[in-house]
């Protein structure tokens, strides 16, 4: 498994990582339709704001172990040093095991104080303190998840991704029954009837518990499986310095916190925007509506939003180790173009996903949910290029940590943050948008990062974004496949129900992308080779004469 490997077949991993996040997405957009039809909206509202919490207390603990503990890894074994990268796994364990266990009990003691005082949702109090005891899970689960990758393989981590899924899918759905029906009565006992919605969320957190602990067992028993062969691996290996423990503590560290930083700075925006989103709402007199709002944009926007950024996120998680390798020895001639193809095969996916849910949103959000979809549907057509914009900035802060300017991503996550409240709190207060100007600020927050960040990896590495096949011409496949299923549900809305008409312009639509994509030399044989199953799309490509 050594660099050459990663290196060649790195689309291949990051492929199935991103197949694997792209499964996790839709089980995870199905399941929370149910859930969203059980504990409505207003569910959402707090699931949303405990969630964000959650989010953030994951983030500060143990959301970027993976990312460090591959990047570490991934430079001992691409030097043969198996025994090094073998006690970077065991200082990475008590590191997570100390930082989950920290954050869980601050979660469990602090609910309270962190969905009353700070997200304005004191309800969202009983959700919380069922998600403190899957901080340490995740975070344990996380180490293991990037020794896998370091070592170049991302099978692990999508099984277990998948399998983490489905149980939190199965959890969540009978356990959101199951509590909205307890937390009726005990809304009739104390004459509130917000609590059903409050305890069918706190159900909802309990399949992501569990489903994490499934997760964590499959890594446990596939470790034991390898054993053997890591065992071989470390008595093979020559190395005569071996790094002592309180070393690689401080190298994690080193690594981890300008990850956790850019992370965190990164993705905090969510909760802030939240937090300020509740706070102006009530100010203004919107209390009865910000959690149903807010509900509407988490449970049914964001969920169907995030199902394509999965992929540039799988394709971050890939390009790392492989970035680093390549810095390792000094070929940065490889390293640009391993991001020319992480880029463009991200984009390609990008695209037409965007201008898909952009023009069917009316139609997809209805057959999804039975409440809040009209509101829903507007926010995809006001914001479906944010997966486009989320897809860049995402991918290219994986980037910048796969050179090791860890520290620019910081920065201008920083900027961007500061840039998106000073935006929110003025069209907040200044404006009727209302739920509308998040949207708003995500695409200035995203767009602000994209352009910030390609910036640094010009002027660090010497690379120039192809432009014409990776920006024009899958926009313009996407805009023939947008028109295309436009007029075919126009036609085909007068006589077949919603579902059928829908799911029939999906379909035409991914075929004809794909045949306009291949036709314009957007994506060329050897690309498609690269594909997980590439060879045999290829086969099928060349069958019905389009390559």
């Amino acid at each position: 498994m050594g660099t050459n490997r990663k290196k060649s077949n790195f689309i291949l991993q990051g492929g199935i990582l991103g197949i694997a996040g792209i499964i996790t997405r839709i089980i995870g957009m199905i399941y929370r339709i149910p859930v969203t039809n059980i504990i409505g909206p207003e569910g959402n509202g707090y699931y949303a704001a405990a969630y964000q919490v959650y989010t953030v207390m994951l983030l500060i603990s143990s959301y970027s172990l993976p990312l460090a503990v591959s990047k570490i890894v991934s430079a001992r074994i691409s030097n043969g040093e198996y025994k090094n990268a073998d006690k970077i796994f065991k200082a990475a364990l008590g590191f997570a095991f100390a930082t989950g266990t920290v954050v869980c009990l601050l979660i469990f003691f602090g609910a309270e104080f962190f969905a009353g005082r700070i997200m304005s949702e004191p309800l969202s109090t009983i959700a919380l303190r069922i998600f403190a005891p899957t901080l340490l899970i995740v975070a344990v689960m996380g180490v293991v998840r990037g020794y896998f990758q370091g070592m170049g393989t991302m099978v692990p981590t999508a099984v277990s991704q998948i399998i983490e899924q489905i149980i939190n899918a199965i959890i969540s759905i009978l356990a959101a029954k199951y509590l909205f029906s307890y937390g009726q009565k005990v809304g009739a006992i104390l004459h509130n009837e917000h609590y059903a919605s409050a305890y069918g969320a706190a159900g909802s957190t309990l399949g992501t518990s569990l489903g994490a602990l499934a997760g964590l067992i499959f890594l446990i028993i596939t470790l034991m499986l390898v054993n053997r062969t890591l065992y071989l691996q470390r008595k093979s290996d020559k190395t005569k310095f071996t790094e002592d423990y309180g070393f690689i503590i401080k190298m994690i560290l080193i690594t981890v916190i300008p990850v956790i930083m850019s992370t965190a700075i990164y993705n905090i925006s969510e909760l802030l925007s939240n937090a300020m989103f509740n706070k102006i709402m009530i100010k203004k007199g919107f209390e009865s509506t910000k959690s149903f709002s807010w509900g509407v944009y988490s449970g049914e926007y964001k969920i169907l939003l995030n199902v394509p950024i999965a992929l540039s996120s799988a394709m971050s998680a890939s390009v790392v180790p492989t970035l680093t390798g390549c810095m390792a020895e000094g070929n940065i001639k490889a390293a640009r173009r391993r991001i020319s193809q992480a880029m463009r095969f991200t984009l390609i996916v990008a695209f037409p996903c965007a201008v898909g849910l952009g023009v069917l949103a009316l139609p997809i959000m209805s057959m999804l949910f039975h409440e809040g979809y009209e509101m829903a549907a507007k926010l995809m057509q006001f914001g479906c290029v944010n997966i486009i914009l989320y897809s860049i900035s995402t991918l290219s802060n994986g980037m910048l940590q796969g050179i090791n300017k860890m520290r620019i991503p910081v920065i201008n996550a920083f900027i961007s943050l500061i840039v998106h409240l000073s935006l929110l709190y003025l069209l907040l207060n200044r404006t009727n948008l209302q739920i509308f100007s998040v949207i708003i600020c995500n695409f200035v927050f995203a767009l602000l990062m994209s352009v910030l960040n390609h910036l640094a990896i010009r002027r660090y590495v010497h690379y120039r974004q192809e432009i014409f096949r990776t920006f024009v011409t899958p926009g313009i496949c996407s805009g023939i496949m947008g028109l295309i299923i436009f007029v075919m549900y126009k036609v085909l809305s007068q006589s077949l129900s919603n579902m059928v008409s829908t799911l029939i312009c999906i379909a035409a639509g991914a075929v004809a992308y794909v045949i306009s994509l291949v036709k314009l030399g957007g994506i060329r044989s050897d690309e498609i080779t690269a594909f997980p199953m590439g060879r045999s799309l290829l086969k099928i490509f060349r069958s019905l004469h389009l390559m």
